[in-house]
Protein backbone atom coordinates (compact mmCIF):
# COMPACT_ATOMS: atom_id res chain seq x y z
CA UNK A 1 0.00 0.00 0.00
CA UNK A 2 1.48 3.50 -1.22
CA UNK A 3 2.24 6.09 1.28
CA UNK A 4 1.40 9.08 -0.63
CA UNK A 5 -1.07 11.72 0.59
CA UNK A 6 -3.31 10.83 -2.42
CA UNK A 7 -3.83 7.63 -2.08
CA UNK A 8 -5.41 7.79 1.26
CA UNK A 9 -8.92 8.03 -0.09
CA UNK A 10 -11.02 7.28 -3.69
CA UNK A 11 -10.24 8.37 -7.08
CA UNK A 12 -12.61 9.15 -9.38
CA UNK A 13 -11.96 9.15 -12.98
CA UNK A 14 -14.28 11.26 -15.26
CA UNK A 15 -14.96 10.84 -18.99
CA UNK A 16 -13.48 6.78 -17.60
CA UNK A 17 -14.72 5.23 -21.41
CA UNK A 18 -12.76 7.29 -23.40
CA UNK A 19 -9.05 6.41 -24.41
CA UNK A 20 -7.51 8.58 -21.50
CA UNK A 21 -9.77 7.27 -19.22
CA UNK A 22 -9.26 4.14 -19.46
CA UNK A 23 -5.60 4.26 -19.56
CA UNK A 24 -5.97 6.11 -15.75
CA UNK A 25 -8.32 3.67 -14.64
CA UNK A 26 -5.77 0.94 -15.04
CA UNK A 27 -2.74 3.17 -13.89
CA UNK A 28 -4.86 3.97 -10.68
CA UNK A 29 -5.89 0.49 -9.97
CA UNK A 30 -2.44 -1.05 -10.23
CA UNK A 31 -1.16 2.10 -8.44
CA UNK A 32 -3.60 1.35 -5.21
CA UNK A 33 -3.35 -2.87 -5.47
CA UNK A 34 -5.58 -5.09 -4.55
CA UNK A 35 -6.73 -5.62 -1.32
CA UNK A 36 -6.91 -1.85 -0.71
CA UNK A 37 -10.02 0.03 1.22
CA UNK A 38 -9.26 2.97 -1.40
CA UNK A 39 -11.32 2.68 -4.33
CA UNK A 40 -10.75 3.86 -7.98
CA UNK A 41 -14.38 4.94 -9.41
CA UNK A 42 -14.89 4.02 -13.34
CA UNK A 43 -17.31 6.94 -13.82
CA UNK A 44 -18.75 8.35 -17.86
CA UNK A 45 -21.32 10.55 -18.48
CA UNK A 46 -24.05 7.86 -17.69
CA UNK A 47 -22.96 8.28 -14.44
CA UNK A 48 -22.38 12.23 -14.48
CA UNK A 49 -22.95 14.14 -16.31
CA UNK A 50 -20.96 16.59 -15.44
CA UNK A 51 -21.94 19.76 -17.42
CA UNK A 52 -24.93 19.63 -14.65
CA UNK A 53 -23.30 21.06 -11.52
CA UNK A 54 -25.58 20.61 -9.41
CA UNK A 55 -25.19 16.80 -10.26
CA UNK A 56 -21.44 17.18 -9.65
CA UNK A 57 -21.87 18.76 -6.49
CA UNK A 58 -24.20 16.64 -4.96
CA UNK A 59 -22.39 13.97 -6.07
CA UNK A 60 -18.73 14.46 -4.73
CA UNK A 61 -20.31 15.36 -1.91
CA UNK A 62 -21.81 11.74 -1.72
CA UNK A 63 -18.57 10.26 -2.35
CA UNK A 64 -15.74 12.30 -0.95
CA UNK A 65 -12.77 11.16 -2.93
CA UNK A 66 -9.24 12.20 -2.40
CA UNK A 67 -8.81 13.19 -6.27
CA UNK A 68 -10.99 13.50 -9.00
CA UNK A 69 -9.52 13.31 -12.57
CA UNK A 70 -11.15 15.24 -15.14
CA UNK A 71 -10.14 12.99 -18.48
CA UNK A 72 -14.06 14.27 -20.21
CA UNK A 73 -13.79 16.43 -23.45
CA UNK A 74 -15.48 17.69 -26.45
CA UNK A 75 -11.93 16.49 -28.71
CA UNK A 76 -13.47 16.68 -31.88
CA UNK A 77 -11.54 20.37 -33.07
CA UNK A 78 -13.56 21.07 -36.21
CA UNK A 79 -17.12 20.15 -34.86
CA UNK A 80 -16.42 22.60 -32.01
CA UNK A 81 -16.60 25.30 -34.65
CA UNK A 82 -20.18 24.17 -34.98
CA UNK A 83 -21.55 23.07 -31.96
CA UNK A 84 -19.91 25.85 -30.09
CA UNK A 85 -22.37 25.06 -26.91
CA UNK A 86 -21.69 21.90 -26.37
CA UNK A 87 -17.89 22.90 -26.79
CA UNK A 88 -18.24 25.44 -24.02
CA UNK A 89 -20.45 23.60 -21.65
CA UNK A 90 -18.08 20.77 -21.78
CA UNK A 91 -14.48 21.92 -22.16
CA UNK A 92 -15.12 25.55 -20.86
CA UNK A 93 -17.64 25.52 -17.63
CA UNK A 94 -17.65 21.92 -16.60
CA UNK A 95 -14.28 22.00 -15.24
CA UNK A 96 -15.40 24.67 -12.98
CA UNK A 97 -18.41 22.86 -11.65
CA UNK A 98 -15.68 19.84 -10.81
CA UNK A 99 -13.20 22.70 -9.26
CA UNK A 100 -16.05 24.29 -6.92
CA UNK A 101 -17.54 20.65 -5.88
CA UNK A 102 -13.45 19.92 -5.18
CA UNK A 103 -12.79 23.13 -3.14
CA UNK A 104 -16.07 21.88 -0.79
CA UNK A 105 -15.22 18.80 -0.28
CA UNK A 106 -11.54 18.87 0.02
CA UNK A 107 -10.37 17.03 -3.17
CA UNK A 108 -7.49 17.46 -5.86
CA UNK A 109 -8.48 18.20 -9.28
CA UNK A 110 -6.39 16.59 -12.17
CA UNK A 111 -7.48 18.30 -15.23
CA UNK A 112 -5.93 18.06 -19.02
CA UNK A 113 -4.95 20.94 -20.88
CA UNK A 114 -3.87 21.05 -24.78
CA UNK A 115 -1.23 22.30 -26.86
CA UNK A 116 -4.33 24.00 -28.87
CA UNK A 117 -4.73 26.85 -26.57
CA UNK A 118 -1.60 28.10 -28.32
CA UNK A 119 -0.94 30.46 -31.48
CA UNK A 120 1.53 28.59 -32.95
CA UNK A 121 3.77 32.00 -33.37
CA UNK A 122 6.27 30.66 -30.81
CA UNK A 123 10.09 29.66 -32.12
CA UNK A 124 10.54 27.20 -28.77
CA UNK A 125 8.00 24.62 -27.42
CA UNK A 126 5.86 26.30 -25.05
CA UNK A 127 6.51 26.22 -21.57
CA UNK A 128 3.09 26.54 -18.62
CA UNK A 129 3.82 29.99 -18.13
CA UNK A 130 3.56 30.97 -21.64
CA UNK A 131 0.39 33.45 -23.12
CA UNK A 132 -2.42 31.72 -24.55
CA UNK A 133 -3.76 32.76 -27.68
CA UNK A 134 -6.30 30.39 -28.85
CA UNK A 135 -6.86 30.09 -32.29
CA UNK A 136 -10.20 28.00 -32.84
CA UNK A 137 -13.13 27.03 -30.27
CA UNK A 138 -12.00 23.94 -29.21
CA UNK A 139 -8.71 25.82 -28.21
CA UNK A 140 -10.98 29.08 -26.75
CA UNK A 141 -12.85 26.28 -24.84
CA UNK A 142 -10.20 24.15 -23.31
CA UNK A 143 -8.52 27.35 -21.92
CA UNK A 144 -12.00 28.67 -20.48
CA UNK A 145 -11.73 25.41 -18.89
CA UNK A 146 -8.21 25.89 -17.37
CA UNK A 147 -9.70 29.68 -16.44
CA UNK A 148 -12.42 28.21 -14.31
CA UNK A 149 -10.41 25.90 -12.55
CA UNK A 150 -7.75 28.43 -11.75
CA UNK A 151 -11.00 30.82 -10.43
CA UNK A 152 -11.61 28.36 -7.67
CA UNK A 153 -9.30 27.42 -4.64
CA UNK A 154 -9.56 23.97 -4.67
CA UNK A 155 -5.89 22.12 -5.15
CA UNK A 156 -5.75 20.85 -8.53
CA UNK A 157 -3.31 19.80 -10.90
CA UNK A 158 -3.47 20.79 -14.68
CA UNK A 159 -1.54 18.88 -17.38
CA UNK A 160 -1.46 20.09 -20.35
CA UNK A 161 -0.54 17.68 -24.02
CA UNK A 162 -0.76 17.31 -27.56
CA UNK A 163 -1.04 15.05 -30.19
CA UNK A 164 -2.50 12.22 -28.12
CA UNK A 165 -2.96 8.52 -29.36
CA UNK A 166 -3.65 5.04 -28.14
CA UNK A 167 -6.13 2.29 -28.16
CA UNK A 168 -10.02 3.07 -27.44
CA UNK A 169 -10.57 5.68 -28.97
CA UNK A 170 -10.37 7.87 -32.06
CA UNK A 171 -6.85 9.57 -32.95
CA UNK A 172 -4.14 10.01 -35.94
CA UNK A 173 -2.41 6.48 -35.81
CA UNK A 174 -5.31 4.11 -35.97
CA UNK A 175 -6.65 6.72 -39.00
CA UNK A 176 -3.44 6.40 -40.90
CA UNK A 177 -3.11 2.47 -40.01
CA UNK A 178 -6.87 2.67 -41.33
CA UNK A 179 -6.26 4.04 -45.10
CA UNK A 180 -2.98 2.42 -45.35
CA UNK A 181 -3.99 -0.52 -44.90
CA UNK A 182 -6.92 0.18 -47.00
CA UNK A 183 -4.37 1.04 -49.65
CA UNK A 184 -6.24 4.27 -49.87
CA UNK A 185 -3.31 7.19 -50.52
CA UNK A 186 -2.38 9.86 -47.97
CA UNK A 187 -2.07 13.21 -47.88
CA UNK A 188 -1.02 15.08 -44.41
CA UNK A 189 0.33 18.11 -43.84
CA UNK A 190 3.95 19.26 -43.46
CA UNK A 191 3.69 22.07 -41.74
CA UNK A 192 1.92 21.75 -38.28
CA UNK A 193 4.53 21.15 -36.03
CA UNK A 194 3.99 19.38 -32.66
CA UNK A 195 4.72 16.41 -30.32
CA UNK A 196 2.78 12.99 -30.21
CA UNK A 197 1.51 11.74 -26.91
CA UNK A 198 0.61 8.02 -25.90
CA UNK A 199 -1.85 8.24 -23.63
CA UNK A 200 -0.21 5.12 -21.83
CA UNK A 201 2.70 7.42 -21.21
CA UNK A 202 0.27 10.48 -19.98
CA UNK A 203 -1.39 8.08 -17.33
CA UNK A 204 1.83 6.73 -16.28
CA UNK A 205 3.05 10.92 -15.93
CA UNK A 206 -0.05 11.54 -13.67
CA UNK A 207 0.18 8.84 -11.42
CA UNK A 208 4.08 10.58 -11.19
CA UNK A 209 2.99 13.92 -10.62
CA UNK A 210 0.54 13.01 -7.95
CA UNK A 211 3.32 11.14 -6.21
CA UNK A 212 5.35 14.19 -6.54
CA UNK A 213 2.27 16.41 -4.93
CA UNK A 214 2.46 18.60 -7.99
CA UNK A 215 0.53 21.53 -8.38
CA UNK A 216 -0.49 24.15 -10.75
CA UNK A 217 0.22 23.32 -14.60
CA UNK A 218 2.62 20.87 -16.42
CA UNK A 219 3.18 20.07 -19.89
CA UNK A 220 3.55 16.35 -20.45
CA UNK A 221 4.25 14.58 -23.95
CA UNK A 222 6.59 12.58 -25.33
CA UNK A 223 9.96 13.80 -26.00
CA UNK A 224 11.03 14.98 -29.67
CA UNK A 225 8.71 17.07 -32.74
CA UNK A 226 7.85 16.81 -35.62
CA UNK A 227 4.86 17.38 -38.30
CA UNK A 228 2.18 15.27 -38.94
CA UNK A 229 3.81 14.36 -42.29
CA UNK A 230 6.88 13.08 -40.30
CA UNK A 231 4.19 11.26 -38.28
CA UNK A 232 2.37 9.20 -40.70
CA UNK A 233 5.38 8.42 -42.38
CA UNK A 234 6.83 6.76 -38.96
CA UNK A 235 3.74 4.86 -38.34
CA UNK A 236 3.54 3.32 -42.20
CA UNK A 237 7.24 2.59 -41.71
CA UNK A 238 7.20 1.21 -38.49
CA UNK A 239 3.88 -0.90 -39.38
CA UNK A 240 5.88 -2.17 -42.35
CA UNK A 241 3.08 -0.74 -45.15
CA UNK A 242 4.49 0.30 -48.10
CA UNK A 243 2.19 3.35 -48.39
CA UNK A 244 3.69 6.47 -50.30
CA UNK A 245 2.72 9.08 -47.54
CA UNK A 246 2.42 12.64 -49.13
CA UNK A 247 3.11 15.82 -47.84
CA UNK A 248 0.80 18.89 -48.23
CA UNK A 249 0.44 21.95 -47.02
CA UNK A 250 -2.48 23.26 -44.13
CA UNK A 251 -3.85 25.72 -46.73
CA UNK A 252 -5.02 23.00 -49.25
CA UNK A 253 -7.00 20.98 -46.72
CA UNK A 254 -11.05 22.63 -45.79
CA UNK A 255 -10.93 22.45 -42.76
CA UNK A 256 -13.34 24.13 -40.04
CA UNK A 257 -10.66 25.22 -37.12
CA UNK A 258 -7.80 26.74 -37.62
CA UNK A 259 -4.34 24.61 -36.24
CA UNK A 260 -1.45 26.21 -34.68
CA UNK A 261 1.49 26.11 -37.07
CA UNK A 262 3.85 24.66 -33.87
CA UNK A 263 2.87 23.23 -30.61
CA UNK A 264 5.66 21.14 -29.09
CA UNK A 265 5.48 21.50 -25.11
CA UNK A 266 8.04 22.23 -23.14
CA UNK A 267 8.25 19.32 -20.63
CA UNK A 268 10.94 20.73 -18.58
CA UNK A 269 8.81 21.10 -15.34
CA UNK A 270 7.43 17.90 -15.35
CA UNK A 271 11.56 16.28 -15.59
CA UNK A 272 12.15 18.44 -12.54
CA UNK A 273 9.04 16.47 -11.09
CA UNK A 274 9.35 13.43 -11.85
CA UNK A 275 13.20 13.44 -12.04
CA UNK A 276 12.74 11.43 -15.55
CA UNK A 277 12.47 12.41 -19.19
CA UNK A 278 9.57 10.98 -21.53
CA UNK A 279 10.19 8.61 -23.85
CA UNK A 280 11.30 9.48 -27.71
CA UNK A 281 7.60 9.67 -29.62
CA UNK A 282 9.17 7.01 -31.93
CA UNK A 283 9.75 4.91 -29.03
CA UNK A 284 6.56 5.11 -27.88
CA UNK A 285 4.77 4.15 -31.59
CA UNK A 286 6.74 1.31 -31.64
CA UNK A 287 5.38 0.28 -28.20
CA UNK A 288 1.76 1.15 -29.04
CA UNK A 289 2.66 -0.92 -32.65
CA UNK A 290 3.67 -3.72 -30.97
CA UNK A 291 0.87 -3.96 -28.26
CA UNK A 292 -1.49 -3.33 -30.98
CA UNK A 293 -0.07 -6.35 -32.94
CA UNK A 294 -0.11 -8.67 -30.38
CA UNK A 295 -3.44 -8.25 -29.22
CA UNK A 296 -4.59 -8.31 -32.81
CA UNK A 297 -2.97 -11.62 -33.32
CA UNK A 298 -4.44 -12.57 -29.84
CA UNK A 299 -8.14 -12.04 -30.95
CA UNK A 300 -7.55 -13.67 -34.55
CA UNK A 301 -6.03 -16.61 -33.31
CA UNK A 302 -8.48 -20.16 -32.71
CA UNK A 303 -8.66 -21.24 -29.03
CA UNK A 304 -5.57 -23.73 -28.48
CA UNK A 305 -7.17 -27.49 -28.59
CA UNK A 306 -6.10 -29.33 -25.22
CA UNK A 307 -3.55 -32.18 -25.76
CA UNK A 308 -5.51 -35.40 -26.33
CA UNK A 309 -4.68 -37.18 -23.00
CA UNK A 310 -6.32 -33.62 -21.25
CA UNK A 311 -9.53 -33.84 -23.24
CA UNK A 312 -12.34 -33.85 -20.78
CA UNK A 313 -16.06 -33.47 -20.99
CA UNK A 314 -16.97 -30.74 -18.92
CA UNK A 315 -20.45 -29.71 -17.24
Amino acid sequence: MSSAKWTNGDVLVLGAEGMLGRQLVDRFRGRLGRGSRERVLAWDIAELDIRDRQAVLVATGKLKPSVVVNAAAFTDVDGCESDIETAMAVNGRAPGHLAAACAENGAKLVHFGTDFIFDGEAERPYRPGDVANPLSVYGRSKWEGEQAVRSTDCSHLIVRTSWLFGPGGRNFVEAILARAEAGQPLKVVTDQIGSPTLAADLADAVVVLLDAEAQGTVHFANSGECSWFEFAREIVRQAGLATTVQSIMTDQLCRAAKRPRYSALDTETYIQLAHRRPRPWHDALNAYLEARGAERRTTSDPPAKAPASDRRSRV
